[in-house]
């Protein structure tokens, strides 16, 4: 008897990973692009000569903080890095998982209006590509991705060597999960080093922040989310409110026409 063919479009447990545009569902959700000019993205790039991108960017938003971001099945697992990569193993640095960015986001340097989404001026602080540490491949990548304890080695012109990202149980602002960047002890260990002080131009340009978000020629990004009412996260990018169920509408209906019974002395009135 032939085996059953698997039914059209089957996920759960047929093996099959998410294509770039299904991973980047949360990335356009919170954007509008009839407004902004970044990149859709989803269009399933492979990484070129089976090498894996990284990029660093430093981003003056309402805090700063560098963003982290790893190529894996065509998009960029992204980190927001509040203190940036440190090469002390004895310096532990908190970074955010936000939503996973298109291929695009790697080259970008410029400004984002300031109230917009993740307004401010954006530096390639740092790129190259890198690997699991231990050789493993995607696979081993993934896997540390799904365990959250992903060891990699960084082959940049800033940051090299090997290094831990560890999923912590805390979350910061919007339920992003929260993990810790450490340096593993290797040849390129520095202890009391400081990378993000001791290099602050772009890698791309040689341009400092203050050069990028004063020129006039520098690329421009608007990104106005669909919300203009949405709360902002801890990097300052704007958080999309989210949709009101049919009970909460019910239960701040009901507690209208409390407040205004209330109001008339006790005296009903129509339903709305």
């Amino acid at each position: 008897m032939a085996p059953r063919k698997k039914a059209h479009g089957a996920k759960a447990g047929d093996g099959k990973r998410p294509s770039a545009r299904e991973q980047l569902t949360e990335y356009r959700r919170k954007r509008d692009f009839s407004r902004t000019k970044e990149p859709e993205g989803g269009g399933d790039k492979s990484a070129k000569g089976g090498k894996l991108a990284f990029v660093i960017q430093k981003h003056a938003a309402t805090r700063l903080h560098y963003d982290l971001r790893l190529e894996l099945d065509g998009v960029m697992k992204s980190w927001a890095v509040p203190r940036g990569p440190s090469p002390d193993p004895a310096d532990k640095r908190l970074a955010v998982q936000v939503e996973d960015h298109p291929m695009e986001y790697n080259t970008f340097e410029g400004t984002i209006p300031k109230g917009e989404y993740g307004g401010g001026t954006v530096l390639l602080w740092d790129r190259g590509w890198y690997e699991h540490e231990e050789k493993g491949g995607p696979d081993a990548i993934r896997e540390g991705l799904r365990r959250g304890d992903l060891k990699v080695a960084f082959h940049g012109k800033r940051i090299q060597g090997g290094y831990v990202l560890v999923r912590t149980r805390g979350y910061g602002d919007g339920g992003q999960p929260s993990w810790l960047l450490i340096k593993h002890r290797d040849k390129h260990a520095v202890a009391g080093g400081e990378l993000t002080e001791t290099h602050v131009t772009s890698i791309a340009t040689g341009r400092t922040m203050e050069e990028i978000g004063g020129s006039d020629t520098s690329r421009v990004w608007h990104s106005r989310p669909r919300d203009q009412a949405a709360q902002k996260d801890w990097t300052g990018a704007l958080l999309p409110r989210k949709s009101k169920s049919i009970a909460d509408v019910r239960r701040e209906r009901a507690a209208a026409e409390a407040r205004g019974r209330a109001g008339t002395g006790g005296t009903g009135g129509d339903d709305a």
